[in-house]
């Protein structure tokens, strides 16, 4: 199977995964506490059932990291190879909240970075999907994917993306230092794709991520020509024991 092909299959999970996910949206669904002090609910749940078996019947050979499956206790050992890194709900307090910010994710890693992604955007019908180096679709509802590619910055300063529910001091910090003409507060990967799109510039997270929320995010931005970095430059991979993230800084195109 292609690349393309891949991107295509992922894309299709994604949005099944979106549409169970607005069946609970409507409904008054309940809201549990993980180990770590996260919330989830019955949809984070239905959406990765959905995601790992379509997966699972599609490349049985890959291995799949999925976030709720890791919470409760499964592991899976990715080896040297590819793997799939599935977050089903990414931005569950912006679903909770409901107020539109949440993704379904699903990437494949290769030799550590994200090969391919779809980043799905349940409630405002977005999908962004990446099958390789400038290969980055958005499709919007049910219309015809578009061709999108990050932006240089513009001379006149920065727009940057901030975590709405993970803001912190150390990102207040990190833009102090830069010219910032306009900060853009977004939850969930989301961000990711408003650099994809060429909407923002720069998007710095100085704080405890996981994987699989970056992944898929990392591969549509990687695709369309931008980069996510660790904070001493080097760049942000995947695979890591734990699967847990160092502080890192997404930018748009710098080229």
């Amino acid at each position: 199977m292609t690349d393309r092909e891949l991107a295509s299959a992922i894309e299709a999970i994604a949005r099944e995964a979106g549409a169970a996910i607005m069946e609970i949206y409507a409904l008054d669904f309940a809201v549990e506490t993980k180990s770590d002090d996260s919330p989830v609910t019955e949809a984070d749940q239905a959406a990765e059932a959905i995601i790992v078996t379509a997966l699972r019947a599609l490349t049985p050979d890959i291995p799949v990291v999925a976030e709720e499956e890791v919470a409760a206790g499964k592991r899976t050992e990715v080896g040297g190879g590819p793997f799939w890194l599935v977050d089903p709900l990414d931005g569950t307090r912006e679903f909770i909240s409901r107020n539109g910010d949440f993704t379904v994710n699903i990437a494949l890693i290769r030799n550590g970075e994200p090969a391919l992604g779809c980043v799905h955007v349940p409630a405002k019908e977005e999908t962004y999907t990446a099958a390789g180096p400038g290969r980055v679709t958005r499709r919007r509802g049910g219309g015809t994917a578009e061709v999108i590619a990050a932006r240089q910055p513009d001379q006149d300063g920065l727009v940057a993306m901030v975590s709405r529910s993970h803001a912190s001091p150390e990102t207040d910090d990190f833009l102090a230092e830069l010219s910032i003409k306009q900060r853009v507060d977004a939850g969930s990967s989301l961000k990711f794709c408003r650099l994809a799109e060429g909407a923002a510039d720069l998007y710095p997270r100085l704080g405890r991520t996981m994987e699989w929320d970056t992944a898929a995010g990392h591969a549509v931005l990687a695709c369309a020509g931008g980069s996510v970095s660790r904070l001493d430059g080097e760049p942000l991979l995947y695979g890591k024991d734990g699967f847990e993230n160092p502080h890192f800084v997404a930018r748009g195109r710098q080229d």
